[in-house]
């Protein structure tokens, strides 16, 4: 079972709402379609372990710390023995491995990230976590090349590494593992889970303000900004995708108060960052039943009831 759900990276969401409302240079396209990509794959990967029958607690997307050294683990499953750590790869193309190092093919000779390396440090920091805790228990770790279209060339067979095509009798094999947990894995999963941590990733983000963001309310499907307000629904005019016009404003305050959080929401602010909706008569009603006004009128400051 999941024990410690999957979200979308903070640092995805943020790049996700920049792209609609202003030009990314290249270096800040790449990093976000290289987020998304590594995202979908462990979304990917998911739909996999979702599928196990054997008791087992699924924590997923773990942000932890070690001696001073924080790791991040994609997905741990733990079952009565041994903790099983995954670092995922959504790789597309062909590569090659040589002399311990993996290369892009189509590049000419581009060596990129070795996953195996990540890996082992990632194990490493793990065992040393338990056995700061106390925990004595057994550790497998694997990296998983999730994307059907990946192909390694000269492939080492010693090597921790789930081939796409290995997946399916992985996980049939893996789902009749004997396993049994008790109150001492539930504390652990409890424990790793309260030591999950939470960074912000604005130091990380291109410059942005708001005068210069386009304004507009974007579409929730597709991320357009093409869009117009018609018979109380937001219409995105790209995909055809209708929403309700309150909840669509609501959302745009979410957007709102992610890019800027310590900016203090007011009716006029929401009004032009809205950009479509006629009138700010329907942004203060909006706010004024869902928020908690200080202030008078359009110069309100609104805070989460």
């Amino acid at each position: 079972m999941s024990f410690k759900p999957r979200f979308e990276p903070s640092e995805v969401t943020l790049l996700r709402l920049l792209n609609a409302r202003m030009e990314l240079a290249e270096k800040d396209k790449q990093r976000y379609q290289r987020l998304v990509k590594g995202f979908e794959g462990e979304v990917m990967f998911d739909a996999l372990t979702e599928k196990l029958q054997c008791r087992s607690n699924i924590l997923n997307e773990l942000l932890l710390e070690s001696n001073g050294s924080k790791f991040q683990i994609d997905s741990l499953i733990m079952t009565q023995e041994p903790l099983c750590l995954f670092e995922v790869k959504n790789y597309e193309g062909d590569f090659y491995f040589k002399n311990d190092r993996f290369y892009m093919l189509a590049k000419k000779e581009k060596e990129i990230k070795n996953p195996l390396l990540q890996l082992e440090r990632c194990e490493s920091l793990l065992r040393q976590l338990l056995q700061n805790l106390g925990v004595s228990i057994p550790i497998e770790a694997y990296v998983v090349f999730i994307n059907p279209q990946f192909q390694l060339y000269q492939a080492p067979l010693n090597k921790p590494i789930i081939y796409p095509n290995q997946l399916p009798r992985f996980m049939e094999k893996f789902d009749k593992r004997p396993s049994q947990l008790n109150g001492f894995h539930k504390k652990l999963a409890d424990q790793l889970v309260s030591m999950h941590q939470t960074e912000l990733p604005y130091g990380k983000l291109p410059g942005y303000d708001f005068a210069r963001l386009k304004k507009g309310m974007t579409c929730a499907p597709c991320g357009s900004l093409q869009t117009i307000v018609a018979d109380r629904n937001l219409v995105c005019e790209v995909c055809g995708h209708m929403e309700e016009i309150d909840h669509a404003i609501l959302r745009s305050v979410v957007e709102l108060k992610l890019l800027f959080p310590d900016m203090k929401i007011t009716t006029g602010v929401v009004y032009e960052w809205c950009g479509v909706v006629g009138s700010i008569k329907t942004i203060r009603r909006v706010l004024m039943q869902n928020y908690s006004a200080i202030g008078k009128k359009e110069y309100s400051f609104i805070n989460l009831k």
